[in-house]
């Protein structure tokens, strides 16, 4: 929004450097954008009457244009078309100088002198409109200074607007909350409501709809349109409008004065000259201002005469049938308040976002709708010998009164970090138009309407931060019991997690969470999952149900590019079926690893194919990072994996994923390289396990006693069983138990397999005798044969 500083010292007395100001709008939260002086970089340019355009004899597109400007007469080659006799515009001859440090040379153009040029907005640096010649008003002194004329000398601040403050969209919403700031007095003249002779009666306004419309204004009156006089043209060119005439011009200055839109119905071309306020039916249409047809619903809300015809969508755009023009002698002015949320869905809907649209959706003041209609009529009276009828119609059923909120002088100060009484924070609260009144030792404070972002207590807080400032909030170091900046314990062990990945050799992988359907079912998966309205590309059109197909799609990748041997695992986000009455999908953290290809030679001496017990020992480092205390595998069969090596993983007796090598199929499928192995997990429940409780134990300064055994066991036991079994027999002794061999033949017999541990003892206050080394051994051995059915080979 652009606010000249002269238009701001109407209703404000704002002495201060532009550069001060700016700095006071941003400590308020009117954050100033760019600060612009205009008429800084022009020079020369004077004011010039055209006194005749013919084409160029060279040139389609472009025109000749002789100008008087007061000292004489100059011919130029110019190529707007928006020009003819009697026009006043800009004329920048040979010398003169143009923002951007363009200095105007007398020059020949097609094969025809031009001297000088005539200016557009644009090039006056007033705007990005360049698409025609600005016209200034006929008053203009033919050779003036066009800085003195459009006001150029003034200063323009841009500002960014939040859109929870709809009273900063305007001039006055912008004064007072400067003033307040800078302790200078404000004041908003009330324009007087017309009277009116008695002899026209007012505009039937009937509206239907008093939800979606809960007031209406309608004043009707006679107006001579024309041009506008000099300093509202320029106002609004420096405010960054295009002057139209100065009915319109009227209308657009006060809603950025006061930021109350308004729209000006020619009467004579209204059904019945009143006004009827409904919502449309499916279908029907409207051609808007703007040439465009447009096709409504139920959600839009229209304006339509007295005969039931649409002329306006209502706070978005009027209609084209109605519209205000030079032979116009009776106009119906309308200034109401829209629904915001109403006016928010049409705008949306239609993709047609106007400056009265921006603030009809943040929500005007309801109470200022009659005000800004008196002023646009004293306005009208002004610059087009406007005569309203009379105070006109206003549809206000049930009144919208002030909201009420209790302020507590110590909620202030604890959020704040102020000691502020309640008399300073009232202070605060009446700069800025807010009655208070006192209850004990806080305040009743009474919410206007132009405010209607003020709802809770917190808001009335925020406004006294902004007013008392920012920079003068005691700085203070946080409490000795405070801790700031801590991770929680699951990001803790989140970290550790992904640690203990990258030590083991893994590289962390991000893949997107939009899969396609052959993604899944290429995986082994379902290819079913949640599917997404708007995709990124349509292939990819489902949420991810699990993170391996995008790592084996990643290994594949990497494999299709001379790396065959990679490691990845990927910590992310699968989104499985809402289950009961929950509308929202099943949103869970998984941690998927897949390696492929060979193992590294620095860890085995030689390369080898990875295979299942690569991947478990990955696992087991996770197991360690988070100090699961229960952890266990258990032979089983899932999708995508090899049905005779894979693993269910179980954490506390509940599966949180699997492990195994993944299935050959799926391997032709993606064109992985062989092996590939893998795991998924629920990550999130975890984190969320109970955790080995660690406990010091002083080292043993003793030498510790290693011996090996080998078992003859059942194909099916696994040798995660047969460790437990042997650590249990040597406890308390046993410092651990290490599987180093499997080996498989026809002569141990059908179904079975050799499984060789290496056992390690140590005594914390001795050195274990060879006796006692061999009761363990034999205790081991007992209590693998009776629990596995094992037999010992050695």
């Amino acid at each position: 929004m652009r606010v000249p500083l002269s238009w701001i010292r109407e209703f404000a007395p704002v002495e201060a450097a532009p550069s001060a100001v700016a700095d006071a709008l941003n400590e308020i939260g009117l954050i100033v954008d760019a600060i612009e002086a205009p008429g800084r970089d022009i020079g020369g340019v004077v004011v010039a009457r055209v006194l005749e355009v013919v084409d160029h004899p060279d040139a389609d597109k472009l025109t000749l244009v002789d100008v008087d400007f007061g000292q004489g007469q100059s011919r130029v080659v110019c190529g707007a078309r928006n020009l003819a006799p009697g026009d006043v515009v800009p004329y920048a001859p040979p010398g003169a100088t143009l923002p951007g440090g363009l200095k105007l040379e007398r020059r020949k153009i097609r094969g025809q002198e031009s001297d000088g040029m005539l200016c557009s907005a644009a090039e006056l640096g007033l705007g990005d409109d360049h698409t025609g010649i600005l016209h200034l008003g006929p008053s203009a002194p033919l050779g003036g200074d066009v800085r003195e004329v459009l006001g150029l000398d003034d200063v323009v601040f841009e500002l960014d607007i939040t859109p929870n403050r709809p009273d900063a969209m305007s001039v006055v919403g912008v004064a007072r909350d400067l003033a307040a700031k800078l302790a200078v007095p404000f004041t908003v003249p009330v324009p007087a409501t017309p009277a009116g002779d008695g002899t026209s009666a007012p505009a039937e306004v009937e509206v239907v709809d008093a939800v979606r419309c809960p007031r209406y204004v309608a004043m009707t009156g006679s107006v001579a349109v024309g041009e506008s006089p000099t300093w509202l043209a320029n106002r609004l060119t420096l405010a960054g409008l295009r002057p139209i005439s100065n009915v319109v011009d009227v209308t657009n200055y006060v809603l950025l004065e006061r930021g109350q839109p308004l729209h000006a119905f020619d009467q004579g071309l209204l059904g019945g000259g009143g006004i009827r306020v409904r919502v449309a039916e499916d279908g029907e249409r409207i051609t808007t201002l703007d040439g465009v047809e447009r096709e409504l619903t139920r959600e839009d809300l229209l304006i339509c005469d007295a005969a039931d015809a649409p002329q306006a969508i209502a706070g978005v755009m009027g209609g084209a049938t109605s519209e205000v023009h030079s032979a116009t002698a009776r106009v119906l002015l309308e200034s109401a308040y829209f629904a915001p949320e109403g006016i928010l869905r049409t705008s949306k809907r239609l993709g047609l976002r106007t400056e009265s649209s921006a603030r009809f959706e943040r929500g005007v003041d309801p109470n200022g709708v009659l005000t800004a209609a008196d002023r646009a009529w004293e306005l009208l009276a002004e610059t087009a010998g406007g005569t309203a009828d009379g105070p006109g119609v206003d549809a206000y059923p049930e009144p919208i009164g002030p909201a009420r909120i209790t302020l507590r002088t110590d909620r202030v100060n604890h959020l704040l970090g102020t000691t502020l009484t309640r008399d300073e924070i009232a202070t605060h609260l009446r700069a800025i138009e807010l009655d208070t009144g006192v209850v004990g030792n806080d305040l009743d404070v009474a919410v206007p309407t132009f405010r209607p972002d003020l709802e809770r207590e917190v808001d009335l807080v925020e406004e006294v931060a902004r007013l008392h400032g920012y920079n003068r909030f005691p700085r203070s170091l946080p409490r000795p019991t405070t801790q700031v900046g801590a991770l929680t314990p699951q990001q803790v062990a989140r970290r550790r997690v992904c640690d203990a990945l990258v030590g083991r050799g893994l590289s962390e992988a991000m893949t997107l969470s939009l899969v396609s359907p052959s993604d899944l079912s290429k995986a082994g998966l379902p290819a079913v999952g949640i599917e997404v309205e708007n995709p990124l590309r349509v292939e990819e059109s489902l949420l991810r149900t699990a993170l391996l197909p995008g790592l084996l799609r990643s290994v594949a990748f990497n494999a299709s590019h001379g790396l065959p041997s990679v490691s990845l695992f990927e910590v992310g986000h699968v989104f499985l079926a809402p289950t009961g009455d929950d509308l929202l999908p099943d949103e869970r953290e998984h941690l998927a690893a897949a390696l492929s290809g060979a193992a590294g030679a620095e860890v085995h001496g030689e390369e080898r194919p990875v295979d299942t017990h690569d991947v478990v020992g990955v696992l087991e480092a996770i197991a360690a990072a988070l100090d699961l205390e229960a952890f266990t595998l258990q032979p089983a069969t899932r999708p995508g994996l090899h049905p005779a090596r894979c693993a269910a993983v179980y954490v506390e007796d509940r599966e949180v994923g699997a492990v195994g090598e993944v299935d050959p199929e799926v391997v032709a499928r993606i064109e992985l390289p062989l092996p590939v192995v893998a795991f998924e997990l629920d990550l999130g429940w975890c984190l969320t396990a109970t955790k080995r409780v660690r406990r010091f134990a002083e080292p043993s300064r003793y030498p510790a006693s290693t011996i090996d055994l080998a078992f003859s066991v059942p194909a099916d036991v696994p040798a995660r069983a047969v460790r437990g079994t042997l650590m249990a027999a040597a406890d308390p002794l046993a410092e651990a138990v290490e599987l180093f061999d499997v080996f498989r033949s026809d002569a141990l017999g059908a179904g079975q397999v050799s499984l060789a541990f290496r056992l390690r003892f140590r005594a914390p206050d001795r050195t274990l005798t060879d006796s006692e080394v061999g009761e363990i051994r034999q205790a081991c051995i007992a209590a693998v044969e009776r629990t596995h059915g094992a037999t010992l080979r050695g």
